[in-house]
């Protein structure tokens, strides 16, 4: 437990209820008086000692952020010197956001100086791999059982990637006890190989047997050049390792060159004793491969999965095959057929009720749509646009008493993770907020959610509402965040400003820090070269993550994009996510079909889900912002070609 005042408590239960609209003021300033002397005594903590740091600390007794000051200074002093005030301050805020920076500090500190007793009292539970090695080093030399200690050292041995150096001295001492045996070194070797980090190969190869190791060599150039697989005659004994890297090379091979593989295939099908999980882990690979390609033998690999391995995408695959022949008949034979578990699915219901329509079985195939038009949901609102009924929010706001405001507040974890967020130290308050919310139960997580709605912490409600599984608050789950820049944004672009809080929703959730791995930025997750184009210019992280610049880039991205489709908003959605230039290719290839059908046949899943999301989300905000009618009743009628 957190040790903390009462006095302390009381005073910011009351402050941090005030509603900070962020949609209204994007930038929150440190006006809070504690704020600005919070600030001024960051500056001057390289001198704690100092009349003018003691002066400022004085002063924060009650605000939240105190205890970063001291795991600051702590860190910068973690030394046996300080040893009672780290095992104070570890002993107070252990598994809370404050305890690993300086945990971590203090543990790589006490094993650089062999202080084992002392790293064993402090250790924790970590990701860290040279930490790990550490502990279970000392574990060894505080005598502890050799086959329990080795065998963990297995497990951190086992990665298709080179470990920490200071791992070393343990795996040696792992080795001599003869825990490094050719099934383990081949073990790492296939993980290294299939995913890892291929120049780790080499090195293991050395360690393989002798009369082996022409198979690392192998392995390595196949996973160079899968291409490499083609000519048979390399492979010189079609043993079971051979035949496990003919298998990894053929599944990569087919979304290079589809036509050598499917050569390579029927040759080495012949000539390898492939076992059956083998053959069928090719099978699916092929089957995707050569589905998301439109090629012209997709539907006899597709036919060929058998139903254990049958999956959501493999079943997504079949629809759109399907669907770009265009027959009724067979759609409905296709999902009759399907396994039982995905006949409660949506899309499985909306496409079986079309299905149905379309052979003449109007009254059932509607039967069905109605039923399925009284969901919040993508599908729900095809059905609804398809019979021109009205599309259904479920809308049920969730009744939040002021009183259990102030009880989930009484956490100071909340202070703290409310008083970062204010700062904008996104980060680190998201940090604080998880580990406040570990410590909730379901309803007092929906509290909390509701507040930091009111706090204008969007991204935090709307996650914590899908956490509790409570999805029928609109409002809260699509809040008209930053609302005076997107409409006016929207409005200077000609789009429709709908459309424009769908994108930003499912694009960061109204995360201003959003980053992405392929280095989208901002609100509207705007790529900086994205921005240079728009711009003229080259403009820097700082500018794409102010909220202003961000939605003012997005809106006009999407202008462009809608003009360059020809006002067509399913397109452009598309294009918004995977570039013009893929949706261009994809229209290419594919025959003319209504939007809803096209939609499934995206080849991208991330793009398909994507554009089903915006749409969805679309109508919801249409809704929001005052809007009428459905933007789906002209879905089903919308036809999309070249």
């Amino acid at each position: 437990m957190e040790r903390f005042g009462l006095g302390r408590v009381l005073l910011l239960a009351s402050v941090l209820l005030l509603p900070i609209q962020e949609s209204k003021a994007t930038r929150v300033q440190p006006t809070d008086p504690q704020r600005k002397i919070f600030l001024q005594a960051e500056k001057h903590l390289w001198q704690p000692a100092s009349a003018r740091y003691q002066e400022l600390y004085q002063q924060l007794h009650y605000y939240p952020l105190q205890p970063y000051l001291d795991q600051q200074r702590l860190i910068k002093r973690a030394n046996l010197k300080h040893l009672e005030e780290i095992d104070n301050f570890l002993a107070t805020y252990k598994g809370t956001p404050l305890d690993w920076p300086l945990r971590k500090k203090w543990l790589n500190y006490l094993a650089k100086r062999n202080q084992q007793a002392l790293f064993l009292k402090y250790y924790t539970p970590t990701s860290n791999a040279a930490l790990q090695c550490q502990q279970l080093s000392f574990r060894l030399n505080a005598g502890h059982s050799e086959q329990e200690v080795l065998a963990q050292v297995t497990k951190l041995w086992l990665v298709g990637k080179s470990q920490d150096k200071k791992c070393d001295p343990l795996f040696k001492r792992w080795q001599e006890a003869g825990y490094r045996t050719p099934d383990i070194v081949w073990q790492r070797l296939s993980l290294a190989a299939n995913g890892g980090k291929h120049t780790l190969i080499p090195y293991l190869t050395g360690l393989l047997p002798e009369n082996e190791r022409y198979l690392g060599r192998l392995w390595h150039k196949v996973r160079r050049d899968p291409a490499y697989i083609t000519r048979i005659g390399r492979f010189k004994e079609k043993s079971a390792k051979e035949a496990q890297i003919m298998a990894y090379g053929l599944k990569r091979l087919v979304w290079r060159a589809p036509k050598r593989a499917l050569a390579t295939y029927q040759k080495a099908s012949k000539q390898f004793s492939f076992t059956e999980e083998q053959d069928q882990e090719i099978i699916v690979k092929f089957a995707l491969a050569l589905s998301s390609k439109n090629h012209k033998q997709a539907q006899v690999w597709l036919d060929k999965v058998a139903e254990s391995s049958l999956s959501n995408t493999m079943i997504q695959w079949r629809l759109a095959q399907v669907l770009k022949q265009k027959d009724s008949e067979q759609l409905k034979s296709e999902l009759v057929a399907l396994p039982e578990q995905y006949k409660s699915e949506l899309k499985w219901k909306y496409w079986y009720a079309r299905s149905l329509i379309d052979t003449g079985d109007v009254a059932t195939g509607e039967s069905l749509l109605q039923e399925l038009a009284r969901e919040r949901h993508y599908y729900g609102f095809l059905a609804a646009g398809y019979l021109k009924l009205p599309v259904n929010l479920q809308d049920k706001p969730l009744e939040i008493s002021d009183d259990e405001k102030k009880a989930v507040l009484t956490h100071l974890a909340a202070k703290r993770a409310f008083e970062l967020f204010h700062l904008q130290r996104f980060n680190q308050a998201r940090r604080e907020w998880n580990y406040w919310l570990s410590n909730l139960n379901d309803r007092e997580k929906l509290v909390a959610a509701k507040v930091a709605y009111e706090a204008g912490w969007f991204d935090r409600a709307i996650f914590t509402l899908a956490q509790v599984g409570y999805l029928d608050d609109v409002d809260l789950r699509f809040p008209l965040a930053f609302d005076n820049q997107i409409i006016q944004h929207a409005k200077n672009n000609e789009i429709n400003p709908a459309w424009a809080f769908a994108i930003t929703r499912r694009e960061s959730s109204f995360m201003t820090d959003a980053n992405s791995s392929a280095g989208a930025k901002g609100l509207m997750q705007v790529m900086p070269n994205t921005a240079k184009q728009l711009e003229k210019r080259k403009v820097s992280k700082r500018y794409l993550f102010n909220a202003e610049n961000n939605i003012g880039l997005g809106t006009k991205y999407l202008k462009f994009l809608l003009d360059k489709n020809k006002g067509n908003s399913v397109l452009a959605t598309a294009s918004y996510n995977a570039g013009p230039h893929r949706v261009k290719r994809w229209l290419k290839n594919s025959v003319t079909l209504p939007a809803d059908a096209w939609i499934e046949t995206i080849p991208f899943k991330e793009t398909r889900d994507y554009v089903k999301s915006v749409l969805a989300y679309q109508q919801i905000y249409q809704s929001q912002v005052g809007q009428q009618g459905s933007l789906f009743d002209d879905l089903s009628d919308m036809h999309i070609s070249e």
